[in-house]
């Protein structure tokens, strides 16, 4: 059997992408192999077969000079340049933060990856291409499903939200980077339609741009509702009462929130990235300013055909990134790097 150790502390900081990637990958892991993979956490003591680091701890990177920790894989989430404006880091120490992030990945013997457009940055940075996997994220559809539309109905009532009104969902960090202030302009230009913004400050003062975006949650318009951070059992609930999803970040890696959408049938529009035009292209609606995000969500709410075929290519998207699909993936890859660790080893 495969010894498997993660090392994570992606779940102790809710409302993140990444820790919602991690569960996922643990919980697949473990309900479909478990005849064939011994999945540990946080295990400094015993010796394993693969490392699999979700997250830069300090600890974690001291655990990469032991020969316990087999073959050492680290997930890529972020690179220096997308945590800019999503966290506030005094400037004398935000150079020696990114220097230990790429010496971080520089420890790891394969480096996986969530975009592909990460591979050529990481190569800027001195990791060569052979040690760079690309894996892309994946969501269950049995916790992110399809409702029928009296259950949209049911749940709209329960959430308190107008049944007739046209209704635009966006999930995650309350962040500059997302696009917030983007979607509270759409709110105010369009005071017939319902806009709801699930998640919140995860990282509390830090955040960037705080001071001036806990004003607006704090007294929003009366059509903008943010209901704070939700746990996943309610998030899929968002996603059913919602007629289309916005996200107009304009920084991201592969966010698990599109994928959550996907999963759940409904229209996804997004601020036109090029991450976005390599891995999903075909699936969405694309809006190179917030200007055409409006001119989108106004054709949307006036053309039920418009919104029928977007809703197929939702299906069409969660089908190739479904769970099924990912599991083949993961599976053999960890197979392969086992093999390639025990040819290592003479």
């Amino acid at each position: 059997m495969l010894k498997i150790n993660m090392f994570s502390t992606a779940t102790k900081v809710k409302g993140q992408g990444v820790g919602s990637a991690y569960t996922e990958l643990v919980r697949l892991l473990k309900e479909r192999f478990s005849a064939e993979f011994k999945i540990e956490i946080n295990n400094y003591k015993d010796s394993v077969d693969i490392t699999h680091y979700h997250t830069i701890n300090p600890t974690f990177y001291l655990s990469t000079f032991s020969k316990k920790r087999g073959r050492k894989i680290g997930y890529v989430h972020f690179l220096p340049e997308t945590l800019e404006g999503s966290l506030k880091i005094p400037t004398p120490f935000r150079q020696i933060f990114y220097k230990y992030i790429i010496s971080f990945y520089k420890r790891m013997d394969e480096i996986v990856v969530v975009n592909p457009t990460f591979i050529p940055k990481l190569e800027k940075y001195g990791i060569k291409k052979e040690r760079i996997t690309y894996i892309p994220n994946f969501v269950s559809k049995a916790e992110f499903h399809q409702v029928n539309a009296s259950d949209k109905v049911a749940l709209r009532s329960s959430y308190g939200y107008e049944q007739k009104r046209f209704t635009i969902v966006c999930t995650g960090q309350v962040q500059t980077r997302k696009g917030v202030l983007d979607f509270i302009k759409l709110a105010k230009q369009n005071p017939e339609f319902q806009f709801i913004w699930v998640g919140g400050f995860s990282f509390g003062s830090m955040t960037d741009g705080y001071e001036e975006l806990k004003k607006v949650v704090d007294n929003p318009p009366k059509n903008l509702s943010f209901p704070g951070i939700v746990d996943r059992t309610s998030l899929v609930d968002y996603y059913n009462l919602a007629d289309v999803f916005l996200l107009p970040s304009y920084n991201e890696l592969f966010p698990m929130s599109v994928l959550e959408a996907f999963s759940c049938g409904i229209p996804v529009v997004l601020r036109n990235l090029e991450l976005y035009q390599k891995i999903i292209g075909k699936y969405y609606l694309p809006a190179q300013n917030e200007l055409e995000m409006n001119e989108i969500l106004n054709n949307l709410a006036n053309s039920p055909e418009m919104i029928e075929k977007y809703q197929a290519k939702a299906v069409e998207a969660s089908d190739y990134y479904s769970e099924d699909h990912l599991a083949t993936i993961w599976h053999q890859f960890y197979l392969d790097q086992a093999q390639v660790g025990k040819e290592s080893k003479g």
